[in-house]
């Protein structure tokens, strides 16, 4: 099985540029405390790099 990457949204969108709500839709995440898991790609890594102080990732 592919490694998984486990996002939760642990702080609010609120405040946060279009790019970084868009961003976070992207990724699934909607609602604060919300969790997802996403495949480890390089675009997914990218995507979290940029809203990675609103999220926590787990492996």
């Amino acid at each position: 099985m592919a490694n998984q990457l486990k996002v939760t949204l642990k702080k609010s969108m609120i405040g946060s540029t279009k790019k970084i709500r868009a961003t976070l839709v992207g990724l699934g995440l909607t609602k604060t405390n919300k969790t997802v898991v996403r495949q480890d790609t390089p675009e997914i890594r990218g995507m979290i790099n940029k809203v990675q102080h609103l999220v926590v990732v787990e492996e």
